[in-house]
């Protein structure tokens, strides 16, 4: 009800409206309401479950969602598709029409608000009975029965000791915002049981907000996922600025190849940029990509040391103006252009680039599958993709991980698997992996040293709070490496 009074919704269609809890709540706040659904027994349970609430008469039609728009007539300026409903489609044909059909039937700024239960933890073997919301009331429980990829099977148990079983197709988060991508929608928020952050335990339900309203490419940086906004706010901030431009030397704000305990911060940083370059083969001609650039360290040695042409990439309109600075200063502006711009909308033609080249930076999206289908987009045939990532092992512990997410306001970190088997979905084969696992303890070992160090050459750049949170923080990632529960190194994929 408070997005769609925010966003001046007067039209609204319930596509899922089952007996008609949600209609009768919409005709209640004073929305014109349109129920649909694909039985026309539900309906009419619905009708009359208006007229015995509050004397509303519900205006329901009998649709299918694959043909939506042969049924039901107008234009909304909202949908619903509530109740877990969308995961009763087991054909990805039909879920794409579905919400293709979902997508034409709203006006041009319209919105598709779309729930699902959180399948992620059933299929990751998270999945708790511990629940806060529920759509049957507290006296009836469901439970899973059976889960693969392509089943959930629920039994649902009443107080009259009454069972029924019902399938659905197990939904991932992601892969359910992917799609509704494809068919058109522009931005798309989601909430873990109606809060914009997940963090700290595994909701019940996603509720997905997905907006129509073109945006033009100017435009789409005022949009960022909630995810890349609070790494953008935060890189953005006096603090931040002040702490990795004096302590870490503001040239590369990375994970660096320490060869001594003691090594300099910025002198391992470098390290790392000449180890992941050799890995390649760049010439005066290649086209690279560096998405999630920070202040351009590794576009200016790539241009100093190859001639070649590089885009750097980065949210935070800060780093980006000492990274043009820096850039004169080098005499190195003609090869390099910095763009303001989020790595979930890569803002270039596809088949733009030879090198997508990334360091440190996926961990901050909360969509990395959008975050590598964007990569894969604008990579040449035959390109390189390589990049490095702060990761959960393969066999973490996830609890033990919570104090990190909890600090970058994810729900989860990528692993290596992760990133293997998704490439390899677009076509990219892992040509290496580089595990220097051990480097990331000693990386934010050091930059805690120093800290401890340099605090009173920090005063009045960086507060006392931001630097006692980040020793916090750095303390959480030396914990969490020491136990085996991260990863980091460098990877390289290569197209087919």
């Amino acid at each position: 009800m408070d997005q769609l009074k925010a966003r001046g919704v007067e039209k609204v269609l319930d596509v899922a409206t089952g007996t008609g809890f949600h209609s009768v709540r919409l005709l209640e706040e004073g929305f014109e309401t349109v129920s649909a659904d694909g039985s026309p027994e539900m309906l009419a349970k619905a009708f009359q479950n208006g007229l015995d609430y509050g004397g509303y008469i519900l205006r329901v039609v009998h649709a299918d969602w694959r043909w939506l728009n042969r049924d039901v007539h107008g234009t909304y300026d909202a949908i619903i598709c509530l109740g877990n409903s969308f995961t009763h489609l087991f054909s990805e044909r039909d879920r794409r029409k579905a919400l293709a059909e979902f997508y034409a039937m709203l006006k041009h700024d319209g919105v598709l608000i779309l729930d699902q239960r959180n399948y992620d933890a059933l299929l990751d073997g998270d999945y708790s009975n511990a629940h806060t919301y529920y759509y049957c009331g507290k006296e009836v429980s469901a439970e899973p029965e059976h889960v693969d990829d392509g089943l959930a099977r629920f039994v649902y148990r009443f107080p009259d000791n009454a069972e029924y079983n019902l399938n659905m197709f197990p939904l991932r988060k992601d892969y359910t915002r992917r799609l509704m991508r494809e068919v058109g929608f522009q931005h798309i928020d989601t909430y873990g049981d109606f809060q914009e952050s997940t963090n700290g335990g595994h909701p019940d339900f996603y509720i997905h907000i997905a907006e129509k309203s073109y945006r033009r490419e100017d435009e789409l940086k005022k949009n960022y996922s909630t995810a890349v906004e609070t790494a953008r706010e935060y890189y953005n901030s006096h603090d931040a600025d002040n702490f990795y431009y004096t302590l870490w030397g503001g040239t590369d704000i990375h994970v660096g190849l320490y060869q001594s305990d003691d090594e300099d911060i910025a002198e391992a940083s470098r390290r790392t940029v000449e180890e992941m370059a050799a890995k390649l083969d760049i010439t005066a001609d290649t086209k690279i990509i560096d998405v999630g650039a920070g202040y351009g360290g590794s576009a200016r040695y790539l241009a100093r040391t190859f001639g070649c042409h590089v885009t750097c990439l980065n949210l935070s309109e800060v780093e980006n103006d000492r990274n043009r600075e820096m850039n004169e200063q080098a005499g190195l502006s003609h090869l390099i252009d910095v763009v303001d711009g989020s790595f979930e909308d890569i803002p270039s033609q596809d088949n733009a680039f030879d090198i997508v080249w990334s360091q440190d930076a996926f961990l901050h999206s909360g969509d990395r599958l959008r975050v590598l289908e964007e990569c894969v987009r604008v990579l040449r045939n035959k390109g390189s993709l390589i990049f490095t990532d702060p990761m959960a092992s393969d066999n973490a512990d996830k609890s033990q991980l919570q104090p990190i997410l909890d600090r970058l306001h994810l729900d989860t970190l990528g692993t290596p698997t992760f990133y293997t088997k998704q490439l390899a979905k677009h076509g990219l084969n892992r040509v290496e992996f580089d595990d220097h696992s051990h480097q990331l303890t000693n990386h934010y070992g050091r930059v805690l040293q120093e800290l401890e160090k340099r605090g009173p050459e920090l005063e009045g750049k960086v507060s006392r709070e931001y630097q006692d949170r980040m020793k916090t923080g750095l303390r959480n990632w030396v914990n969490g490496g020491k136990t085996g529960n991260l990863a980091w190194g460098i990877f390289v994929f290569k197209q087919d």
